[in-house]
């Protein structure tokens, strides 16, 4: 019975053996086909997926006219002020008191900064008692001797002379007596050295006595004179130094820009970004406006002197305008931008404008009647947008290419005339190889 059912058993390693080869088929085959469609999905997603690119919102068009006449040129600059001050100081110093904020209107002489001014006070006063000293010293040059002076050197002389004469009585005296052997030669010797000296003092005494009745030569006091001209000029410099630490304003304005505060150093020097300050405060007249434009150098002839255009800012539309004319134009072109920069006077500035502010000027033709006035809506766009009178506009995730009416040139950019509408996406610095339909995707800017 065991050797029957030994024989009836199946045997699993010969099943086991015989499967074997074909289980691994199965297996690579499944891996490859694993890797082949991983492959293929990564293909097409590389083949499928968007370009990045840099984006820009188009804004609403403005309109553009100059109520007079036909418009020549639309041009976009910035307010700026005609004359901007940056008050600085005349001497160096620590700033002990600052009396104004930003915006501040100051009238002209008002003070803006005071500087401590000890060391300055210390050496005018100086000045003044060295001059006051000097103007002694020549007044009494002028004045002359006084006769108490006079009087003194006169008593001298007298005395000189009497003291001379004893000394010739002794010496006579003296020589008779050595003469008859009474005396030594010695004392005839010195008889007549005290004669000489007696004599000699007389002379000088006859000299001073001249002198103080004569009084002082005029070349001290031309001297003197001049020496107090010097120190005059050492206490007026030392007086203007001390009156340079009280800084004051130059004109009517408005303070743009409080460049110190209290504590902080002045200097007239060399000024580093963390060191002393050279200019206290910035400021000018707000009444004083100008339009800073740079023309394409293909538009500029079209402009004249003394040109009249009408001013409006984005920041309050076509509804508020000032009239303005070219006060100043650029005596050399820029290389690099291709333009001329030309300034316009605004002619009826109020508090509404601000330096720095952005504005479009419309320049006109007067002599033009005013039925013919055309009015224009324009955008503008960075000029890496534009390239060669087309750009990208980003549709439905797609880059479309469109054609477009290309006008001026100005720091905002370029003005399209025609071709947008405003709100559409454009494509900036477009890659080289951007087709017309390839999906793309980026940040607005």
């Amino acid at each position: 019975m065991d050797a029957e059912l030994k024989s009836l058993q199946i045997d699993r390693s010969k099943r086991r053996q015989d499967a074997s080869p074909w289980a691994t088929r199965w297996i690579l085959a499944g891996i490859t086909l694993f890797v082949l469609l991983g492959a293929a999905r990564f293909i097409y997603g590389k083949l499928n997926d968007a370009t990045e690119v840099e984006l820009f919102r188009v804004q609403a068009p403005t309109t553009e006219s100059g109520g007079e006449g036909n418009v020549i040129l639309n041009a976009t600059g910035y307010i700026i002020a005609a004359h901007r001050i940056e008050l600085a100081s005349k001497v160096v110093g620590k700033v002990s008191w600052i009396g104004v904020e930003k915006g501040d209107h100051v009238r002209q002489g008002q003070v803006l900064v005071r500087l401590e001014d000890d060391e300055y006070q210390a050496h005018l006063l100086e000045a003044q008692g060295q001059l006051e000293n000097l103007k002694a010293k020549l007044a009494e040059n002028l004045n002359g001797s006084r006769p108490e002076e006079i009087a003194k050197a006169k008593a001298d002389l007298e005395q000189a002379r009497a003291d001379q004469e004893d000394a010739r009585v002794t010496l006579a005296r003296t020589k008779d007596l050595a003469n008859q052997g009474v005396l030594a030669k010695q004392a005839l010797d010195d008889a007549q050295a005290k004669h000489d000296a007696a004599a000699a003092k007389v002379l000088s005494f006859d000299r001073i006595y001249e002198l103080v009745r004569l009084g002082p030569r005029h070349e001290q006091t031309d001297a003197l004179r001049a020496q107090v001209k010097q120190l005059e000029g050492t206490v007026a410099y030392a007086q203007s130094q001390e009156d340079n630490t009280v800084i004051k304003a130059p004109i009517d304005g408005t303070i743009l820009e409080r460049n110190v505060e209290r504590g902080e150093f002045v200097t007239t020097g060399f000024v580093g970004d963390k060191g002393a300050k050279g200019y206290v405060v910035s400021m000018a007249n707000l009444n004083d406006l100008q339009v800073e434009l740079d023309i394409n150098q293909t538009d500029f002839a079209k402009l004249g002197p003394k040109q009249p255009g009408m001013i409006t800012t984005d920041a309050y539309g076509s509804d508020k305008k000032w009239h303005g004319f070219i006060e100043e134009v650029s005596p050399e072109a820029n290389r690099q931008k291709a333009t001329v920069q030309v300034k316009v006077r605004v002619e009826n500035p109020d508090a509404r404008l601000r330096p720095d502010m952005n504005a479009t000027v419309a320049f006109y033709s007067p002599d033009q009647p005013a039925a013919k006035t055309q009015v224009k809506s324009v955008v503008t766009v960075p000029a890496p947008a534009v390239r060669d009178g087309t750009v990208f506009v980003v549709v439905n995730g797609k880059a479309t290419k469109k054609t477009v009416k290309v006008g001026s040139t100005t720091v905002g950019g370029v003005q399209v005339e025609d071709g947008l509408i405003g709100g559409e996406d454009l494509v900036v610095n477009a890659p080289a190889d951007l087709k017309d339909g390839q999906k793309v995707r980026g940040k607005k800017g």
